[in-house]
């Protein structure tokens, strides 16, 4: 065992003395030790559960004859860090996940890892440090939190986004707004739509890495705390037999996952994570992978925000399981993939039921024959471009309007509640990629903005950072290379004509090579003072289209 390290022979007596100071018995000493990364905090409404999993973890560990020892893990809100100078840290927290997992388990020898998490980027900094370690390791979600009620409707928490540009609209009075913040998330547990956090916990299902029931178990239910014993029983198992992530997970595993992601609609963000994660299990991937499996991935399921069905609705319609057997009936799932449950995603989904056709439509009858993502190209986009098709109106897969050009996601946010975008305009949110923030933050109050202003059948929205997973429109993200680095996004001016067509994945900015070269050589990056881990983070971190990975 690898934590022998630490615990057999003449020479690791201190080292055994230190932990008898934790109370280990000497059955204790010969047993698997088992580290429990724990991202709760009293901050995130998805992990302020985390203690009562973790317990049911450490259950599971315990009854199969691990030692299970728990460490914390930092996790930011997206929510809460929406709209200000808080997001620039979100997307770099990943990679502090990451490094801190990876420190916590090099140093103190654990035999396997058990990842607790539920949201953005905690759950994929988890997943890089689990082949980034390749020791034994399985990841268990919080799960999705229930969808509130205003008025008889099903609401969230974009709902009161969106509901901001219809107040400033006139279609809602704050009073009313006041009602609905305070019934659109009901429950603990990660946002009730498609988000990020719920397309990752559901990728991390598809990929195998975690058990079945992880990205769709309501955070509420007590079906969670029983997934999480058997996962604590399940990483001893892996223990035993020294299954290791990159054991489990080869390169159609990634596919795999990437046609669940595409049949569901999920957040553009797991285009980001998955290029990271994939760069850490050493599996090649890039931006083209996903353009040609959502080509031949029907969309199945229309979940908030591109529909009304919540995460949970997708649980008691079957599940992930579900959704890959109706997959699987186009020739779209490797059935032969290794899963932590020791079975093959074939034998998981021989026995899946589509309870709901309504929530989740058969192969025969998709929401539409192409998936949920789309990457662009063009000469706005050399590098690429990310668009959730899911969430465009018909009306916007093919747009060409002005330009209407910000420098910062506050200039844009504030010109949209002011009324002065108009119909038409395509929204040009720029020095905001990964460099140009730094962090890359996530566009949600504007997007949001032009749905409550009655604008998302009209304008456009290109930006080099990112969105939610909660974002509805035609906005388009990841625009590479970006602004900071020089790249074409940073050339267009007030009123350029932008021509976007989805359905042949192109985006182009109608201005002449000559014109924009010679726009080119007057361009000069704005100048930044950054301190602290901004200022890492912009030396370290390359464009959208690779991830956003750090080298």
């Amino acid at each position: 065992m690898r934590s022998d390290k630490i615990k057999k022979g003449l020479e690791r007596a201190p080292h055994r003395s230190l932990l008898r100071a934790l109370g280990f018995s000497d059955d204790e000493m010969r047993a698997p030790l088992i580290g429990i990364a724990n991202s709760f905090n009293e901050i995130i409404p998805g992990h302020i559960h985390l203690k009562d999993i973790v317990s049911a973890v450490k259950a599971g560990i315990r009854q199969a004859g691990g030692v299970p020892v728990e460490f914390g893990v930092i996790g930011v809100c997206d929510g809460l860090a929406m709209n200000h100078e808080g997001m620039k840290y979100s997307l770099p927290s990943r990679d502090i996940i990451a490094d801190s997992v990876e420190i916590m388990a090099k140093a103190h020898a654990f035999d396997g890892l058990v990842l607790v998490a539920s949201c953005d980027k905690i759950v994929p900094g988890m997943l890089m440090s689990a082949f980034r370690l390749n020791i034994p390791a399985i990841l268990i979600a919080g799960g999705p939190m229930l969808t509130g009620e205003f008025r008889g409707k099903k609401v969230n928490l974009i709902s009161t986004f969106e509901a901001i540009g219809k107040v400033k609209k006139g279609e809602m009075t704050e009073e009313e707004l006041a009602e609905l913040e305070a019934c659109a998330c009901p429950t603990c547990g990660s946002c009730a739509g498609m988000f990020t956090a719920n397309s990752m916990n559901c990728l991390t299902e598809a990929l195998g890495l975690a058990l079945p029931g992880n990205g769709t178990i309501p955070a509420v239910y007590s079906d969670r705390i029983r997934l999480a014993k058997e996962t604590g029983k399940t990483i001893v198992n892996l223990v035993k037999k020294n299954l290791t992530p990159r054991k489990i997970v080869t390169e159609k595993s990634f596919r795999n996952a990437i046609a669940v992601d595409m049949a569901l609609g999920c957040s553009t963000n797991t285009v980001l994570h998955l290029l990271a994660i994939s760069k850490e299990a050493k599996i090649p991937l890039d931006l083209k992978v996903f353009d040609e499996i959502s080509r031949k991935t029907p969309i199945l399921a229309k979940l908030i925000p591109s529909g009304p069905h919540s995460v949970a609705e997708l649980h008691q319609a079957g599940g992930i399981p579900a959704v890959m057997k109706e997959l699987s009936k186009l020739g779209l799932i490797y059935e032969d993939c290794l899963t932590v449950s020791g079975k093959t995603i074939g034998e998981i989904i021989s026995k899946a039921v589509n309870r709901n056709p309504e929530v989740l439509r058969t192969a025969e009858n998709p929401y539409s024959h192409e998936g949920g993502i789309a990457i662009l190209y063009g000469n706005l986009a050399p590098e690429g471009a990310v668009v959730k098709t899911s969430a465009v109106v018909p009306e916007m897969l093919r747009h060409k309007g002005p330009a209407r050009v910000f420098n910062s996601e506050e200039e844009a946010y504030t010109a949209i509640l002011s009324g002065a975008i108009r119909p038409g305009d395509v929204v040009v949110i720029r020095y905001e990629g990964p460099k140009g923030g730094p962090g890359m933050r996530e566009m949600l109050s504007p997007t949001s903005a032009i749905i409550g202003m009655g604008l998302g059948s009209s304008v456009a929205l290109i930006t080099d950072g990112r969105f939610s997973g909660g974002t509805q429109g035609a906005c388009i993200g990841h625009v590479s290379p970006e602004a900071e680095e020089g790249g074409p996004i940073a050339l267009v001016e007030e009123g350029d004509i932008i021509e976007i067509n989805i359905p042949e994945r192109r985006l182009h900015l109608h201005v002449s090579e000559e014109e924009l070269e010679r726009r080119r050589k007057k361009w000069k990056p704005p100048k930044k003072k950054l301190e602290g881990l901004l200022k890492k983070y912009h030396a370290l971190v390359k464009s959208g289209s690779t991830g956003a990975v750090l080298e």
